[in-house]
């Protein structure tokens, strides 16, 4: 059964209090969920968890609140900031969105992170799951909030199937609208839930059924947990990709207080073409910037 087919639970209301149940004994004590961490925080947290788990956020986003605890902060540094304290979190353009996010925060809402989802998604770098995020953990508003985590599980518990498809489709969002609790705190509770839900127990390669909360209703569970039959899932290949040369790159600008030479660069890999595609890819992604003389550095 796909989502577009998929039956919802009559009534949807029947998940909602098992799942937020289990949240409030088992959601995990993250810094970004204190109510300390306000907006800006919860919006950082967004940026860095995108494809990166839990264990390698932590400590660069304690590090960067220490540093930026406002967006005006980060907004008053230079771009190939942001870089370097993004360290090794992979995917560093990232980074770059996060800062210009904070400056058009600190231009256009006097530094304090937006409310309303609309100006939320008119922020550079903040698309749709993003916006729906800060707006619901941040402000506790009613939104559908769709991250793998909890694609998975509504693929699995209401549409049988055991991985949702590559790319977020429209039945899915309207199984996720259908789903939501009407009341706006609640709502935003069962979006925390159904993430963490599927983080911790409705995990990708090994979920821990008989820890579930709606395993007696999951329908995938019940059809015998039929293996995927979809398009092959992509793979997070990285050794000897373009992805990794960037990645030894980057480094050495970020390890260098100034900029660096060409030669400098050239030793961190020993194919040539491969090395020169990486570098002239984080040149036009805005991540390095080159200077006279063959010198590079982050960007200013």
């Amino acid at each position: 059964m796909s989502a577009t087919t998929a039956a919802l639970p009559s009534p949807p209301a029947l998940l909602h209090a098992p799942v937020i149940d289990w949240f409030a004994e088992h959601a995990r004590d993250l810094p970004w969920r204190r109510p300390e961490a306000g907006a800006w925080g919860v919006m950082v947290s967004e940026f860095m968890l995108q494809q990166t788990p839990v264990s390698r956020v932590l400590p660069v986003y304690e590090q960067w609140l220490a540093r930026w605890p406002h967006p005006a902060g980060l907004a008053a540094e230079p771009p190939g900031e942001a870089v370097r304290a993004w360290g090794r979190l992979g995917y560093p353009r990232r980074a770059l969105r996060l800062h210009a996010a904070a400056t058009a925060i600190t231009e256009r809402h006097g530094g304090e992170v937006p409310r309303d989802h609309a100006k939320l998604l008119a922020l550079p770098g903040v698309g749709e799951y993003t916006a729906a995020a800060v707006a619901s953990f941040a402000y506790g508003q009613r939104h559908a909030v769709l991250d793998t985590n909890v694609r998975r599980v509504f693929a699995r518990a209401v549409s049988g199937a055991q991985y949702p498809p590559n790319a977020t489709t429209a039945a899915e969002r309207r199984l996720a609208r259908a789903l939501l609790p009407e009341e706006e705190s609640v709502a935003a509770r069962w979006a925390a839930a159904t993430m963490e839900l599927g983080a911790l127990v409705c995990t990708a390669r090994t979920p821990s059924c008989a820890r579930c909360p709606i395993a007696a209703s999951c329908v995938w569970r019940a059809a015998g947990s039929p293996a995927h039959d979809g398009p092959p899932r992509r793979g997070q290949t990285y050794a000897g990709t373009d992805r990794q040369v960037r990645g030894k790159l980057l480094a050495v600008l970020r390890d260098a207080e100034g900029p660096v030479p060409q030669a400098a660069l050239d030793a961190v890999w020993d194919e040539p073409v491969q090395r020169a595609r990486a570098l002239d890819g984080l040149v036009a992604d805005g991540l390095v910037e080159p200077l006279d003389d063959g010198l590079y550095r982050l960007p200013h």
